[in-house]
């Protein structure tokens, strides 16, 4: 095996060893289970083209930080932002018999409030379990930054999360 046919095996190794876990950081900054596989896929073309560069140890990390890339350059997209007509959706509950269900996509959603950057450090801190310091890595900002963004957006996912859920009971 040569070494282009070496670095592909590698690369599709880490993609099947660490896809599923990128797609689910990718969901919990956009909220969007496409839009996560489009993140992802974006992200992954963009690793494969400097994979040959990438330390063997640190391309989770770096795989991470593609996607946190990924996201915050899409955001900044003109026809994304003029895409979502108003910031106001009617509250919807999904009944579902699973236990935690609903709380869990009131979370989502609640994530889904917070600023980019606050949500990325959210979900870094608490969803990745990643420290301060490897959260500041990823994102290329200092620690303070971290902190005080992790605290402004836990104490939004607080308020956010605080406002009673309307039900269609209280709707009729």
């Amino acid at each position: 095996m040569n070494s282009k046919e070496q670095q592909e095996a590698e690369f599709r190794s880490f993609t099947a060893a660490h896809r599923t876990t990128l797609r689910r950081q990718a969901y919990l900054l956009c909220g969007d289970w496409y839009q996560a596989d489009d993140l992802v896929q974006t992200a992954l073309v963009k690793l494969f083209a400097a994979w040959r560069r990438v330390e063997p140890g640190g391309a989770p990390a770096y795989a991470r930080r593609i996607v946190l890339n990924v996201f915050f350059s899409h955001r900044r997209l003109a026809w994304v932002r003029r895409e979502r007509a108003s910031s106001d959706t009617p509250p919807r509950r999904i009944e579902a018999p699973q236990l935690g269900v609903d709380a869990r996509l009131d979370v989502i959603e609640a994530l889904a409030a917070l600023p980019p950057r606050q949500r990325a450090t959210v979900i870094l801190r608490f969803c990745e379990d990643l420290s301060v310091e490897e959260t500041a890595l990823a994102l290329g900002c200092s620690t303070g930054t971290v902190k005080s963004q992790t605290a402004k957006g836990l104490k939004r996912l607080r308020e956010v999360l605080a406002r009673p859920a309307v039900t269609a009971s209280t709707e009729r």
